[in-house]
């Protein structure tokens, strides 16, 4: 073999040269060298299949064009790398043989242009079936095709995923009818007669998330707050399937069976609630996937207990120590994992003992039950402390005018008397200090005309009654809680006019706030004036602000003309600096999918351009509404209804800093 590499020097022979004998040619065309990936594949190709295509080589000359004895690769320089590759981890040696094909009769740099100019790349469906092939025929897996090609196991698994889409898409493919990334999208399923429905159902936009969309539209999406509950070993345990997407981050795949998964998250909920009722003593636990707004019961909240010397004395400790290892590592970017264990560790322990110092009253839990139901982050949420009707201790009205009574029976509400007060005689009825009913009446309207005059020079004693007025009917139960106040406090529900709004992170921050002030107010309401009134005034006045909040009703319903109301929100929401982008995002549910194709090219001119609206203009109405969502996320836009001020003129005018193009999806 040596012998040869000496003696054959004719143009067009093949000798074999050691690899370290071997140069990169000064005049190769390709000047952006080989990837790693690509050296990793060839390497891995000559290591399971052997060097299939010959270098082509020239002798390499010194100034005074006397032979070095080493040669300069003019074509395969991508295969000269993979075997030094091969050499560097000791598959092969440094001397190894390397056949080449001598050519001295070309210039260098011609035939490495034509190598790399005059070529036509294998079209990768032939590379997706080719793949099945291996795996079919020949039984082997993805890691053995993997280790054969260079690439990774994930690579060769897409691949065949790619080969099992339906033989009709896949020549619509080839014929350029389909992208690849289009094709990715069809192949998140293997049902053919499925595939090939949702294509002839594309419109005008057939963009992959489109597609997707389509083929999983009965299915759950692993990021569903059912699904993350669940979970998908319990899920597939029970024997449910779950489709996932090769192509894309899927967040767990899609559960295709829904029903299954319901059942799952009922038994797991009813599991809990039954665990609480046992270990807390409840009267009764209800669970339910959604959070049953119009269950029309009562709620009582825990109140306030000290904890005991020795857990205060813990709790000192507990605390101290988090802040000395906050202190620590407070400029750290990233916590050593037996830090961060011991920061969980402690937050832990700090919530168990926070967690002691608010209980229930004995009676309310033996009257009163659990509604375990189903969060938005796919956690469990345990609402407690609520009472049924049937349920209800006595109240000061039912002592007054009996049970069953309705507290408005026995109750003026007007300030001014409907008839006349008749003049007191001789013989009428005394009371037991000895003043008639009549005299009492007088005597006290004297009194409240007297009230309103001070009341009315005393602003602050007016806010404290105002607020003890709004706090008792907020907060507490019975028949004349405004106290001497004709003051109601009405407190509109909004489930009625928006769909799941009661479920938002919007509504759950407001019944986490009402759920504070509960649970520090006092039991009695006969003790409410003097804990309002030791209240700091900054306390004293977020808590008014959240009575006064809950009152509020901006909705503009179609029987409910109310234009003043109107304009006195739009007042408010001015003066707040009401940024609605924080609590509602235009989506094809929440706004696209319920306006006109007219109204949602509007939203896009505004906040993008009139180039892609007018590229959308031709779109069916459902691809429209999906487009334009996608569009629109992250721009701000708000329908007008939304805008506060000055912010309606800014949504007006975002298109200004939005994209000028909107990207059309590749026929």
């Amino acid at each position: 073999m040596r012998k040869q590499t000496e003696t054959s020097r004719d143009s067009g022979a093949v000798v074999f040269i050691p690899l370290n004998k071997l140069k990169k040619s000064p005049k190769n065309a390709r000047k952006i060298p080989h990837s790693e990936a690509e050296i990793e594949a060839l390497a891995a190709s000559i290591a399971a299949k052997g060097l299939l295509q010959n270098l082509v080589v020239e002798p390499e000359r010194n100034a005074n064009d006397r032979e070095t004895g080493c040669y300069l690769v003019s074509i395969g320089e991508g295969r000269r790398l993979a075997q030094l590759l091969r050499a560097k981890r000791k598959e092969i040696k440094k001397t190894e043989p390397i056949r080449c094909v001598l050519d001295t009769a070309n210039d260098a740099h011609e035939i490495s242009l034509a190598e790399n100019v005059i070529r036509t790349n294998m079209h990768p469906a032939d590379q997706f079936e080719a793949f099945k092939k291996l795996a079919e025929e020949r039984a082997l897996s993805a890691e053995d095709i993997a280790a054969r090609f260079g690439v990774t196991p994930q690579v060769v698994r897409q691949r065949l995923r790619l080969a099992a889409v339906s033989p009709t898409l896949m020549q619509v493919y080839r014929n350029g009818g389909l992208s690849l990334e289009q094709l990715m999208a069809f192949a998140i399923t293997d049902d053919h007669a499925r595939q090939e429905q949702v294509f002839d159902n594309l419109s005008y936009n057939k963009d992959a998330s489109i597609i997707r969309r389509m083929l999983t539209e009965t299915h759950v999406s692993g990021r569903d707050r059912r699904a993350r509950f669940v979970g998908t070993e319990a899920y597939e345990a029970a024997g449910g399937a779950i489709v996932r997407d090769l192509f894309s981050e899927d967040y767990g795949g899609y559960f295709a069976d829904a029903g299954l998964l319901d059942w799952l998250v009922r038994e797991k909920l009813q599991s809990i609630a039954a665990d609480v009722r046992e270990s807390e003593g409840w009267k009764w636990a209800e669970a339910h996937i959604d959070y049953p707004h119009a269950h029309g019961m009562r709620r009582v909240y825990p109140h306030p207990v000290s904890l005991s010397p020795e857990d205060e004395e813990w709790l000192k400790a507990v605390q101290a120590e988090f802040d000395a290892l906050t202190a620590e590592y407070e400029d750290a970017e990233e916590l050593p994992d037996d830090v961060d264990a011991k920061f969980g560790e402690l937050e832990a322990e700090i919530e168990r003992l926070a967690a002691k110092q608010e209980a229930y009253e004995a009676t309310d839990i033996g009257r009163s039950g659990v509604f375990v139901v189903l969060n938005h982050d796919g956690t469990a949420r345990l609402e407690r402390g609520f009472v049924r009707p049937g349920d209800e201790q006595p109240t000061e009205s039912d002592a007054i005018y009996g049970e069953g009574s309705s507290a408005q029976d026995g109750e003026q509400t007007s300030g001014d008397p409907v008839s006349p007060t008749p003049i007191a005689g001789d013989d009428e009825p005394q009371t037991e200090k000895g003043l008639s009913d009549l005299l009492v009446c007088d005597l006290t309207a004297h009194r409240t005309l007297g009230l309103r005059v001070a009341l009315g020079e005393s602003p602050d004693v007016a806010l404290l009654a105002m607020i003890h007025a709004l706090v008792a009917q907020t907060f507490f139960e019975g028949y004349d809680l405004g106290g001497c106040l004709s003051v109601k406090s009405e407190r509109p529900s909004l489930a009625g006019h928006a769909d799941g709004i009661e479920d938002t992170a919007a509504a759950k921050a407001l019944a986490d706030r009402h759920g504070t002030w509960a649970r520090q107010l006092p039991r009695d309401v006969g003790d409410l004036w003097p804990f309002i009134v030791g209240l700091d005034a900054d306390s004293r006045m977020a808590l008014f602000a959240h009575c006064i909040a809950l009152t509020v009703n901006a909705v503009r319903a179609p029987w409910d003309k109310s234009p003043r109301a109107w304009a006195t929100a739009d007042a408010i929401a001015e003066a707040v600096g009401l940024d609605m982008t924080a609590f509602w995002t235009p989506t094809v549910r929440s706004y696209f999918g319920r306006v006109s194709k007219a109204r949602i090219l509007e939203a896009v001119r505004e906040a993008a351009s009139d180039d892609a609206a007018a590229q959308m203009a031709n779109m069916k109405k459902q691809p429209m509404a999906e487009a334009a969502e996608q569009l629109l996320t992250g721009t701000g836009w708000l329908p007008e209804l939304l805008r506060t001020g000055n912010m309606a003129q800014a949504s007006a005018h975002a298109g200004a800093q939005q994209p000028d193009a909107y990207p059309i999806a590749a026929e």
